[in-house]
């Protein structure tokens, strides 16, 4: 006989109930592991710039960035994710995500796109991380208190506003973009039948 501890029991349906609570688990773990699969999930956990066209509406801001020098040198989560400790990096990741995943979700995305306040302090922070010794080199700065100030304390984005996705101002503003699209989330049978 087979001792079973008692916040099993306590958590156990009754007998009549265990079928129909196994069957309504598996088809919510099933539906769960299709909409994972569906929303395309797993590329979010990678670095990769395409992940960002998941969405369509990102389509002008990769199409920018793709054209920009920083394409050979840093992707989005270069400067759009912290990265002072994984931890902070995942943890911002996934609030982002989420937050755009609602927003597209309730179709409820805005013409125009623009950067919160926390997202904004990431870039500066990030821009500064690369671009270090820029603002930093003995050379290049004029030894006055008013030009320290002007160049340590403003946010990069005053002066290079248009960097590196140029002017992005709504989804028509790259008509003629070129962009990898994700494949199709209809599976091959359902196409067999639609044909």
């Amino acid at each position: 006989m087979k001792i079973v501890p008692g916040w099993v029991k306590k958590l156990a349906p009754p007998d009549k109930w265990q079928i129909p609570v196994l069957l309504v688990t598996g088809i919510l773990f099933g539906l769960a592991l299709y909409v994972f699969k569906l929303s395309n999930a797993p590329s979010y956990l990678s670095d990769r710039p395409e992940t960002c066209v998941n969405c369509h509406i990102m389509t002008p801001q990769y199409a920018t960035w793709s054209h920009s020098s920083h394409r050979e040198n840093a992707h989005c989560n270069d400067c759009h994710v912290p990265h002072n400790n994984a931890v902070n990096k995942y943890f911002f990741k996934a609030k982002d995500g989420l937050r755009h995943a609602t927003v597209f979700t309730l179709r409820n995305e805005p013409q125009v796109i623009f950067i919160k306040e926390e997202g904004r302090e990431v870039v500066h922070n990030n821009c500064i991380r690369c671009h270090s010794t820029l603002v930093t080199d003995s050379k290049l700065l004029i030894k006055t208190e008013a030009f320290h100030h002007y160049r340590m304390e403003r946010n990069c984005t005053e002066c290079h506003r248009e960097v590196p996705h140029g002017r992005v101002n709504s989804l028509s503003s790259t008509p003629n973009a070129r962009v990898p699209l994700p494949p199709s989330p209809v599976p091959d049978w359902l196409k067999e039948l639609t044909k």
